[in-house]
């Protein structure tokens, strides 16, 4: 791993995503580029907009409070570039990744309040829908952060592939073990064992791999993906996502977006 993309607006959860990627960072000795995107839209910055005094007004005061925020004991050591955009344009994030070459996004999002879903029209759904490296999103503090043992959640279906070799390279990138799961439900999606290891075997042979893959029953996915992973102590959970529709349904319903919203362990998105 050489560098890490960290998008930040000054808040705590910025904080807490921060200290993840500088975990990550020492680890891996990798280059952390921060990333701020200003409030300012191109109609604010174009003649008919704000006057120059305040656009420059504005720039110096968005410097000022990001050399305050990188001023962190934990940041100590590590190659730090910052980076700040006049606007926020989501998708301009994937191409910041891109352009540096970025091996992971780290995000820092809220936890569930109730009703309150983190992804849905949230600022880390956006930079999902359009990241084509993996984005880790983060939700508390964690000190020491380490990822040594990574659940992917699949439901083995072809179209999912092109993110399972993503998964699978991620966790070769970090030397992570590698636990991958097929959710087995009661209902009209059941399988029996035989069926499912057929669906299985047919997906690992098209990815031209062999893995050994645990089938959980359990009575929702979600349910499924969270209890197995705890109960392995995974680090983070692997979710498959589609671009065009921001976290994949990829069994019946919002998965990932529950998924992520109820997990108490770091998420990690790859886009399908």
């Amino acid at each position: 791993m050489k560098k890490i993309i960290v998008p930040v607006d000054f808040s705590e959860q910025s904080n807490n995503a921060l200290k993840v990627a500088a975990s990550l960072a020492k680890k891996y000795g990798a280059e952390i580029v921060v990333l701020h995107m200003l409030e300012l839209s191109s109609t604010m910055i174009s003649s008919e907009g704000l006057g120059q005094e305040q656009i420059v007004f504005l720039l110096k005061l968005s410097e000022k409070k990001f050399t305050e925020f990188l001023e962190q004991s934990y940041l100590k050591d590590i190659k730090i570039t910052p980076l700040i955009k006049h606007y926020k344009v989501f998708s301009e994030v994937n191409e910041i990744a891109k352009d540096h070459n970025a091996d992971l996004i780290v995000m820092g999002s809220h936890g569930v309040d109730g009703l309150k879903e983190i992804f849905i029209g949230s600022n880390t759904e956006r930079v999902v829908r359009n990241a084509e490296v993996p984005v880790l999103v983060i939700k508390e503090e964690i000190t020491d952060f380490k990822i040594d043992n990574f659940v992917y959640a699949s439901s083995f279906k072809e179209e999912n592939l092109e993110a399972f070799r993503k998964a699978k390279n991620f966790a070769k990138l970090l030397s992570a073990k590698l636990n991958l799961v097929y959710i087995n439900t009661p209902g009209d999606n059941f399988l029996s064992t035989d069926d499912a290891y057929k669906k299985i075997s047919k997906f690992l042979s098209d990815a031209k791999v062999g893995l050994d893959v645990k089938i959980y029953n359990d009575y929702t996915v979600e349910k499924g993906i969270l209890n197995y992973s705890e109960s392995i102590n995974a680090d983070i959970i692997g979710i498959s996502t589609h671009g065009r529709k921001g976290l994949s349904h990829f069994f019946m319903g919002s998965i990932g977006e529950d998924v992520a919203n109820h997990s108490k362990i770091p998420v990690a998105t790859f886009k399908i």
